[in-house]
């Protein structure tokens, strides 16, 4: 059955959802399974990917040649062209993605809206070419590209697509998109195992490449599926060297701890595993209230964006305001414009969450009772809060801050701060500039991944390294032709 939205007022009618394999320009619709997705929401039928592994995999892997015959400009204009029909008022796959969408996802209708609205963007053809020139250099996927060594040996180096499985994760529809983008312009034999979450934006994509083009070898290269994680039987036959060469895994400890167990020799896992994020404001901040007001908006934008169900979203704000009572006093201003500034944000970036944790509601209202150690400015519905320790300690449930909570621990020292950090943490957003430029050496040093000026924590982009690692290089073989001169 359809699903149908209202193209004049985005208005959605809940309906079934079937969620069909795409399998290398064939749409297969045999829905024999029933699964359930998450935050409680409609289940979804799919077809037994069992099967159709025969149809799934490539088993021969000539068959990547057809990708060699194309130019990378050729599929710069294959993905731009894709890109500019995926506009949702004009998409129906689309349409039907965000459907179910505003059911399975943790965003709300309007951030998910906004989140579709930027599609064609990221897969243009500047991005595209900017991200492959950044992260890869063109000329090593056209061609063989020469080095004379020391010893007068002439080596040639090209980088050339792996047949790659994607895990992928469905808090965001964009990583869908993006890694579409990354897999196809590299030449890469694409297989994207669905989340639960987000079922239909990577299907969306591909149905619409088959509408565009359905003998296209990027239509042919690119394979859709939804598998339940742990289906011994399926995954035993389809994780094989002979099947697949590299795996790109987004997910927590259990699912990649659970994938680890299909690693031998011939197959490489890159994993973008879930990071907590964090900012540090130094005691610039406080110089006038109109400063003060305007690193408040931008700490809002870090926490609120995708309604902090990202990595990238700040949960815990170390603030150099000082530890006596002056110091704590303004920690409490800031937290009052921060919060104002949070429920302000524009819908389209950021709204009260979908669904509000129990149990985090019951800690915030438990610390409502101890105000000689935190300040509690909001959360008494869905809408967020501001968590205002009155010590330099976070609260002892930081790590389980979401629907736009944040704490606020007051600092004398940035120290403290770096030295909270670890291997965990992403992203950590910074004021002012020069404080990012004094730290960021040390907070690299203790585990920290990426750091960006406050307030453009959500500002990522496909054309830089993730989780301190350069996955679009991994995603390739690094290969090479010797010329030696016999003596």
């Amino acid at each position: 059955m359809q699903t149908v939205m209202n193209k004049e007022t985005t208005t959605i009618e809940l309906v079934d959802y079937e969620i069909p394999i795409i399998a290398r320009g064939q749409v297969i619709d045999n829905y024999s399974l029933t699964f359930g997705g998450r935050h409680g929401s409609a289940t979804f039928k799919t077809p037994d990917a069992k099967r159709y592994l025969n149809k799934i995999v490539l088993k021969n892997p000539s068959q990547q040649k057809a990708l060699y015959n194309l130019s990378i400009e050729e599929i710069l204009n294959f993905m731009d062209d894709l890109g500019q029909r995926l506009v949702l008022k004009e998409n129906e796959y689309l349409q039907d993605a965000f459907t179910l969408n505003c059911e399975a996802s943790g965003l709300t209708k309007t951030v998910l809206y906004g989140t579709y609205q930027a599609l064609p963007m990221l897969l243009s053809k500047e991005s595209l070419r900017e991200m492959l020139n950044q992260r890869i250099g063109i000329k090593y996927l056209e061609n063989w590209v020469p080095t004379t060594m020391s010893n007068g040996q002439t080596i040639s180096v090209r980088a050339f697509g792996a047949r790659t499985v994607h895990v992928i994760a469905g808090n965001v529809p964009l990583v869908a998109a993006g890694t579409i983008a990354r897999s196809c312009c590299t030449r890469c034999d694409t297989i994207i195992k669905l989340p639960s979450n987000d079922p239909l934006t990577a299907t969306a994509l591909a149905r619409t490449m088959i509408d565009m083009e359905p003998n296209h070898p990027i239509t042919k290269s690119v394979v859709i599926a939804y598998w339940k994680g742990g289906d011994t039987e399926f995954e035993t036959a389809f994780y094989k060297p002979e099947n697949i060469e590299k795996i790109i895994a987004w997910g927590g400890y259990a699912s990649i701890k659970h994938i680890t167990k299909y690693l031998q020799p011939g197959i490489d896992l890159i994993t973008l595993d879930p990071k907590l994020s964090m900012s540090i404001i130094g005691a610039d901040a406080f110089q006038t209230e109109e400063i003060l007001r305007t690193v408040a908006q931008r700490a809002a934008i870090d926490i609120g964006a995708f309604n902090q169900e990202a990595c990238v979203n700040s949960r815990v704000i170390y603030v150099q305001s000082g530890t006596d009572s002056a110091g704590i006093d303004r920690l409490n201003e800031l937290g009052a414009y921060l919060y104002y500034s949070l429920v302000n944000l524009p819908s389209h970036v950021s709204t009260p969450a979908k669904e509000f944790d129990v149990d985090l509601k019951s800690n915030i209202d438990g610390l409502r009772m101890d105000d000689m150690f935190y300040r509690v400015f909001g959360g008494h519905e869905n809408e967020g809060a501001v968590i205002v320790s009155q010590m330099d300690e976070p609260v002892d449930f930081s790590d389980q801050l979401c629907g736009r909570v944040v704490n606020l621990v007051p600092i004398d020292d940035v120290q403290t701060a770096i030295q909270s950090v670890n291997a965990y943490t992403q992203t950590v957003g910074i004021y002012p500039e020069q404080l990012k430029q004094q730290i960021r050496d040390e907070l690299i040093l203790n585990g920290v991944q990426r750091i960006v000026s406050l307030g453009f924590a959500p500002n990522g982009s496909f054309a830089t390294p993730q989780d301190a690692i350069e996955p679009l290089r991994r995603m390739c073989k690094w290969v090479m032709d010797e010329q030696s001169v016999p003596c």
